[in-house]
């Protein structure tokens, strides 16, 4: 078998991943798509494992070996990532990125004219007068 069919193949899923990553809003199918491009890079190792194996008169298999470690990493990967989305769904309830990132956006830090009206107890523009910090 060449190696271009494999080399293919993995460019065709890296480009699906890529293409899933950019144009996904749910943060679940954009790690599905992190994993479509982690595996496209495990199928070139392997692919290219072989290849060189062959050309060589001592196989390491060291690309067999590297694979390995990609998919305990992206293992480990996708459940710290899985873990993050659940807690970040059952706090916010939405798993959707865009409004996540407009709900991080809308809460400003205040302002320092705002922590020095909070510290001194001076009244605010609508009348009320704001308590004093106490440390």
């Amino acid at each position: 078998m060449h190696l271009a069919y494999p080399a293919v193949l993995a460019v065709l899923l890296f480009c699906v991943g890529v293409y899933g990553v950019l144009a996904r809003r749910n943060a679940i199918l954009v790690l599905m798509s992190v994993e479509l491009m982690l595996n496209a890079v495990n199928l070139n190792l392997v692919a290219f494992d072989v290849w060189l194996s062959r050309a060589a008169e001592e196989t390491l298999h060291s690309g067999q070996a590297l694979t390995l470690f990609t998919i305990a990493i992206a293992a480990a990967e996708i459940g710290i990532g899985l873990a993050i989305v659940l807690a970040v769904y059952r706090n916010r309830g939405t798993s959707d990125i865009d409004r996540l990132r407009d709900t991080a956006e809308a809460h400003e830090s205040p302002t320092a004219d705002d922590s020095d009206a909070a510290t001194t107890g001076t009244p605010t523009t609508d009348g009320t007068e704001k308590a004093e910090a106490t440390a």
